[in-house]
């Protein structure tokens, strides 16, 4: 086993052998086969109002798209698909169908069991996409121009709708490669073998898209600017901020950013390389606090516990993440909350936590401590919208509750300007509700340019 020599001696790199690092972050859902497939979609009663459809926020015709797959018609089932969210292939491997439309489906109320919506988008998706097949065409050529600021879900959604009606656009992104989340922001076992540049490549495939990495708003461009240069501007910057813990000890050594450690991980071509502690502990409640706490005990950590302020019910990732965290071995305390970080020697040691209630409506603290053994800890308590590179416009974009105010067509105060994804007020933090931000802002801004 090698060692980080020198100022962390805890935290190790190559705990496990080679061929564990491959079979723990492989594929953690398989593809169906086409004959589960048929089995599958078999299940389906295409229903005529159908639950699952209203579910979806990006309201995919569900029942269409798995008659399709019976009909033995993959790509016109993906067409349906990629019709409503052009991102449908990793909605389809990280979208929590288990609280959309999956919970909503017939057979989930009847029997338990519903039919498996996200496997069969995948298959669907899969199968156009392996066959390179181009399904959409470019409307005819309408001389205008839109800045997309961001290269995430909702920034990809509005720019290949806006293409499909005949407009050109430059997206700008800080990042070297395009993707956002779907890139640097899910756990490595939910998308492999790069399927989130190939998705990107399969969406820029119509034409009239231009990406240009490496550029920040408030840096090397600014609103102004693009107002200036441009027929419209989409804003799909998602969350730059990281909360802090505001406890004593946060700046310790050991004491880790779980979005960062994400991106690494997520970018890593040699996965023993990694360092991982011993004794983890990820403090949060959501779907990061989960995929940082999963992850570091694929890595080979002995020990990973998440702490949550709250209860079970209250915690943002859903039953099913928690009971996939727990399976892969890692503790879930709740009602717990960190009162400072011990440290020797500059190095995170242990937690000293302090056990939460609820009293009159209010997280109190109960007096009750303990302290937890971590030499690496996880902040996963949430990212922020940082509102600085807005400033140099003439005028200010209106911000609520430190978030971009949009009305429902995702404008914003300024006529020219519109956002979707997680930078807006009321942003869900799902793939599938920024590509829906970005869809209906890119009609709404065909709309105002055709008129």
């Amino acid at each position: 086993m090698t060692t980080n020599a020198g100022s962390r001696p805890d935290i190790q790199y190559n705990r496990l052998a080679d061929e564990d690092y491959s079979k723990n972050f492989g594929d953690i859902h398989p593809p169906l086969n086409t004959h589960e497939a048929f089995v599958e979609a078999d299940r389906c009663y295409f229903c005529y109002d159908a639950p699952c459809m209203v579910a979806c926020p990006t309201s995919i015709d569900i029942p269409m798209f798995i008659r399709q797959i019976s009909a033995d018609n993959p790509k016109g089932s993906a067409k349906t698909i990629f019709e409503e969210n052009i991102l449908g292939g990793m909605c389809a491997r990280v979208c929590p169908t288990e609280t959309l439309c999956e919970q909503a489906c017939v057979r989930q109320e009847a029997e338990g069991k519903p039919v498996k919506i996200g496997l069969l988008q995948r298959y669907a998706t899969d199968h156009l996409l392996e066959a390179g097949d181009k399904v959409f065409e470019r409307a005819a050529l309408t001389g205008k121009r839109i800045a997309v600021v961001g290269a995430g879900p909702a920034g990809l959604s509005c720019a290949h709708r806006l293409a499909m009606h005949g407009h050109d656009v430059v997206i700008y992104d800080a990042r070297e490669k395009a993707g956002g989340l779907n890139e640097y922001g899910i756990a490595a076992y939910k998308s492999v073998d790069n399927f989130a540049q190939r998705e990107v490549e399969f969406l820029l495939s119509i034409g009239g898209i231009s990406i240009e990495n490496g550029k920040c708003l408030g840096e090397q461009i600014s609103l102004a600017d693009l107002r200036q240069n441009f027929d419209a501007v989409f804003l799909g910057m998602g969350l730059a901020g990281i909360n802090s813990l505001r406890v004593e000890g946060e700046d310790l050594d050991g004491v880790v950013d779980a979005v960062s450690y994400i991106s690494d991980l997520r970018q890593s071509r040699d996965l023993s390389k990694l360092s991982v502690g011993r004794k983890v502990a990820v403090i949060g409640g959501g779907m990061t606090a989960v995929d940082a706490a999963v992850q570091s005990k694929l890595l080979g950590a002995e020990e990973v516990t998440i702490l949550y302020r709250r209860g079970q019910e209250q915690m943002n990732a859903s039953e099913y993440e928690q009971e996939l965290a727990q399976t892969k071995g890692v503790t879930i305390r709740h009602w717990v909350k960190p009162n400072k970080l011990i440290g020797e020697n500059g190095k995170v040691v242990a937690i000293e936590c302090e056990y939460t209630e609820t009293k009159d409506g209010s997280l109190v603290g109960t007096g009750e401590t303990f302290t937890l053994a971590a030499d690496m800890v996880f902040k996963a308590i949430g990212q922020n919208f940082v509102a600085a590179p807005l400033n140099g416009s003439a005028e200010a974009i209106q911000l609520e509750s430190g978030r971009i105010q949009v009305d429902e067509n995702r404008r914003t105060s300024l006529g020219d300007v519109w956002a979707g994804g997680d930078c807006i007020l009321g942003g869900e933090d799902l793939t599938v509700a920024a590509v829906e931000d970005g869809k209906v802002a890119a009609e709404a801004i065909n709309q105002v340019l055709s008129a």
